[in-house]
């Protein structure tokens, strides 16, 4: 097969790795940019850099998200599926991000293969959407507001509560690393979604040679989705950082909540299933929410948030099906 529907596929995948780095660009630095930790350049820039060295450790994610959601058939109706599928992700991340809302670029990737492959009347394998992918990205957001709100109690107990603030200003080193490691598994776990759509995209074009992700994929996608980071997603940064919980969180908040997500994190990582970083952090954040001021928990911009994430799915399931539709009648 010639390389330029190849090439086009690709080029779309790597302009979803951009978007999916603005919008995740938000899990890592809200929290520290809230509470003055860091200047916002200065934490896009730790958020982009360590991004970019933790895509290349999530080969083995890419390699099995890229074959446990559909089978696409070779040729062009199997590059066509994909691409209507990048494309509806795409236009996902983009919305969302207009309106400030924090949404899994992930869960819009599943639902765009998966509208994509139904209305091709391919194959879509179920059970592995179900059992490495959906059930482990639905467990996420409730370990993540667990963690988060046991951590925080027990750095009540342990500290009091007015020792709490006063500890939270000294905490600004903590949170900044801990905002370092999320920001480094944010790489791990998204970058490797885009590298599995390459390798899929180079299997059905029949350009795959070998196995495993090959160097110059990993480079590509680490690298789209740093240049995304590094240009941040400052709307969804304020709605995570100030808008969930209003004054914005403690120092003592934000440590907890990004040490639960980067848990979270790499424990999914080393078992080689993707969860969604957008959705643990921000159960994180309510989850150290919790302990505090209930008036202080903005529950209507969570409601917004949780009825966004009801909608991703079945969204971009509708949208990439239409969109193959109209490429394949083109």
């Amino acid at each position: 097969m010639d390389w330029l529907p190849a090439a086009v596929v690709i080029a779309l995948a790597l302009i979803f790795a951009f978007t999916n780095g603005f919008q995740d660009a938000s899990n890592s630095i809200a929290m520290v940019v809230a509470t003055g930790s860091l200047s916002p350049r200065l934490a896009v820039s730790m958020a982009a850099a360590l991004g970019l060295f933790g895509a290349f450790l999530g080969e083995g994610l890419a390699t099995r998200f890229g074959t446990a959601i559909i089978d696409p058939p070779g040729g062009g109706v199997g590059l066509t599926i994909i691409g209507s599928a990048l494309v509806a992700a795409i236009a996902w991340d983009v919305v969302t991000w207009w309106f400030g809302m924090p949404t899994s670029s992930t869960h819009a990737l599943l639902g765009g293969l998966t509208g994509a492959s139904l209305a091709a009347g391919t194959t879509v394998l179920w059970d592995g959407i179900w059992t490495d992918v959906a059930l482990p990205m639905l467990l996420s957001p409730v370990l993540g507001l667990l963690l988060a709100y046991l951590g925080m109690r027990m750095l009540a107990r342990f500290v009091g509560d007015f020792a709490r603030r006063r500890v939270g200003r000294d905490m600004r080193r903590a949170q900044v690393a801990t905002a370092g490691a999320v920001a480094l598994g944010n790489g791990l776990q998204d970058a490797a979604k885009t590298m599995g759509v390459i390798v899929l995209v180079l299997t059905v074009s029949g350009h795959r040679t070998g196995s495993g992700v090959p160097w110059e994929v990993m480079v590509g996608a680490a690298v789209a989705m740093a240049a995304g980071t590094y240009a941040g997603g400052w709307r969804i940064v304020r709605t995570l950082g100030r808008r969930i919980i209003s004054p914005a969180p403690d120092p003592a908040q934000g440590t907890v909540a990004q040490s639960a997500t980067a848990a979270i994190q790499y424990l999914a990582g080393a078992l080689h299933v993707p969860v969604s970083s957008t959705h643990t952090v921000t159960a994180a954040i309510v989850g150290a929410g919790l302990t505090g001021r209930r008036s202080a928990l903005r529950w209507d911009v969570i409601t917004q948030v949780f009825a966004v994430w009801l909608v991703n799915f079945p969204a971009t399931v509708v949208l990439s099906a239409l969109l193959f539709r109209v490429a394949i009648a083109l």
